[in-house]
């Protein structure tokens, strides 16, 4: 996740704030005022953003100054400009108390605001970092265009102001949201990282003009729709502008393969992941303490393995652990990017040459991708694998929209490998999600259930039948250690090690599970989809490098036949030769390991479940003839839509 979110306490915001993260993350000496502070530290100044500024006498772009940061932040939420209020009222004759309170917005909090961290990914920093001028302030310019563009989905979606008793009513600010912004450039460990800090306010302002407070709840369950937003905005804008593409590249086992930009070595990634390392081996230590503590009687304390949610919390314990110093000397961006190339071409293992022409190689690459891979958003489609994943990951199979429309943006990130996309298509995916494939199981009679706007989802089929964990494979060789950075081979373990020291057994991860449910149910779509639907789809593989090899191409033509010319309306198929390169590379889903037996070994158990779901939707909502959303076109982008009734042509039909 590329964006996170911690509160901001009134105290925290001298203690931390003012002292060291507008100024870069550096330490500010005493006394130094804001403004050559971070001139020193080599830094932009602070920006205001956010619609609310006119309520405030503020507006965008315009430069925060440490007094507005003080009375906003650090005083329990009062005006930037409180101090020239107050003023201005015991002047006019006012009492100090009422002076005090004409400068305060509503009632005074302890939680002031919340500290948003956009950082786009790796592949696009280096890129950031090692590209010319003209490359570094395209990626910047989209790096805060995306984040306007989320600030404003939060207003415009997500901040809700409650009051009331136990804040009962809930209203949108219609003025908007103030936040002020400031750029870092380099993580903790000296290496490059371009990234911002927003820091929201919670105050807004309601219908009456009264000021509230923004419910920092919603912010919080909303910080993985809006990661997934940013993400898509970014690499969709610098792949437009630079003629870039993405793919996805597995980067932990098991786990939701990330979007970088094609072309970026990952050495060079890897370059920039020292923290990354250092957390990795201490949670291996960790992990290794956590299965072997026992209790004073010799007993075990915890499981025998480490789940997911325990794996979380000691790797959180890790990055504490291992957390460095705050940096030295301050540089200027001019300086660290020099120092930055020299320090890659020393010790990232990546030849000199490819990182001075790092544009060049993923352009390059950007064109094969773009040769191979058609940009197909088949919303049908797109409906199955989102609730499929969003229902398998969640506990109990219970989620929100906001699951679903986080699950819908990766799956066009995913899809569209770097291609703009209309705005609404991701709410035309949920909305088919929810009409198709959700029950809406909110108890109304609840506080939660009463509120407008909440709705509480679960899947109208049953994934019971699904296997919760892969077949097992064959043990690690004796002589193999684990792999210092996920995808890469195994090294030799050094003599006398404990395997117990390193092979740790891990509850296999939810991932891997809702792949499996996605692939399953698009071919149960495939097959009895006029018996679930009442009509056909036209499934054709809508991201054909994303999907299992069985299901992307015909088998090759004997040699004999090789002459034979192609079935008329036939489409050219993915090349299996460049698919399996692609999957020798480890940078995309096929690793999964979905296999034809596996998927005709749980056909028959899906038909059972297609059977019941129809049965339950019956029961449930009765369905109309009305026609899916559509998905809107752009240039290059093909939209499926479903067939008239007759004959089903199926997948290969489309080829």
């Amino acid at each position: 996740m590329t964006v996170d979110i911690r509160v901001i306490r009134a105290g925290q915001m001298y203690r931390y704030y003012l002292r060291e993260t507008v100024v870069g993350d550096g330490h500010r000496p005493a006394r130094t005022p804001l403004r050559a502070a971070q001139e020193q530290a080599g830094v932009p100044v602070g920006r205001w953003m956010g619609r609310g500024l006119g309520a405030l006498g503020l507006a965008p772009g315009e430069e925060v100054t440490e007094a507005q940061l003080r009375t906003l932040f650090g005083e329990r939420g009062r005006h930037p400009y409180a101090d020239r209020i107050e003023a201005d009222r015991l002047a006019a004759g006012d009492s100090p108390q009422q002076a005090y309170r004409a400068g305060a917005l509503g009632r005074r909090v302890t939680v002031t605001g919340v500290d948003f961290v956009f950082r786009p990914q790796p592949s696009i920093y280096l890129l950031w970092a090692f590209g010319d001028e003209e490359t570094r302030l395209v990626i910047e310019a989209a790096h805060e265009r995306a984040i306007v563009r989320v600030l404003e989905w939060i207003e415009d979606e997500v901040a809700v102001i409650r009051y009331g008793k136990d804040g009962v009513y809930r209203v949108r600010p219609p003025g908007g949201l103030v936040a002020a912004r400031f750029r870092h450039y380099e993580a903790r460990s000296g290496r490059p990282l371009l990234h911002d800090h927003l820091l929201l306010s919670v105050k807004g302002q309601r219908m009456d003009g009264r000021w509230g407070s923004i419910h920092t709840t919603a912010l919080y369950e909303n910080t993985v729709a809006a990661s997934a937003l940013y993400n898509e905005l970014v690499a969709a804008e610098v792949c437009e502008e630079l003629g870039l593409a993405t793919e996805p590249r597995t980067v932990t086992p098991g786990r939701r393969p990330v979007m970088e930009i094609a072309g970026v070595p990952h050495g060079l990634i890897r370059w920039t992941a020292r923290r990354s390392d250092q957390i990795a081996t201490c949670l291996s230590e960790l992990e290794y303490e956590y299965v072997t503590a026992v209790d004073d009687d010799g007993e075990p304390r915890f499981l025998p393995v480490v789940s997911e949610r325990a794996r979380a919390k000691l790797n959180q314990i890790a990055a504490r652990k291992t957390r460095p110093p705050k940096k030295g000397k301050a540089r200027s961006l001019a300086q660290l990017r020099a120092d930055w190339r020299s320090s890659a071409i020393r010790t990232s293992g990546v030849p000199a040459d490819v990182i001075s022409s790092l544009l060049a190689y993923a352009r390059a690459a950007a064109a094969a991708i773009r040769a191979r891979v058609a940009a197909v958003v088949d919303i049908a489609l797109a409906a199955v694998d989102v609730t499929a994943t969003v229902f398998v990951m969640n506990e109990g199979g219970r989620f929100h929209r906001r699951h679903l429309l986080a699950e819908a943006r990766r799956h066009l990130a995913l899809v569209l490998r770097g291609q703009l996309r209309d705005p609404g298509l991701d709410d035309q995916v949920v909305a088919a999600a929810i009409s198709t494939h959700c029950l809406d199981i909110t108890e109304p009679k609840t506080i939660r259930g009463l509120e407008a706007g909440y709705r509480l989802y679960t899947a109208r089929w049953s994934l019971s039948d699904l296997p919760a964990r892969r077949p097992p494979g064959p043990g690690p060789e004796p002589d193999r250690q684990p792999p210092t950075d996920p995808g890469e081979p195994a090294g030799h373990r050094p003599p006398g090690q404990d395997a117990g020291e390193w092979d740790v057994p891990r509850i296999p991860l939810q991932y891997d599970r809702a792949v499996l449910a996605g692939a399953v149910l698009r071919e149960q779509l495939h097959t009895t989809a006029a018996a679930v639907q009442g009509r056909a789809y036209d499934v054709v593989a809508h991201q054909q490098a994303a999907m299992p090899e069985h299901l992307l191409a015909p088998e090759p033509a004997e040699a004999e036949h090789d002459d034979q010319e192609d079935e008329p309306g036939r489409r050219e198929a993915l090349d299996l030769t460049a698919l399996r390169a692609l999957r020798d590379s480890r940078t995309d889903v096929e690793a999964l390991d979905l296999t034809a037996e596996r998927l005709r070994r749980l056909q028959d158990a899906f038909t059972a479940a297609a059977d019941r779901a129809h049965t339950t939707m019956d029961r449930y909502t009765p369905r109309d003839d009305a026609e899916p959303p559509h998905p809107a076109r752009r240039d290059g982008q093909q939209a499926h839509r479903p067939q008239e009734h007759g004959p089903h042509r199926g997948r290969e039909a489309g080829r």
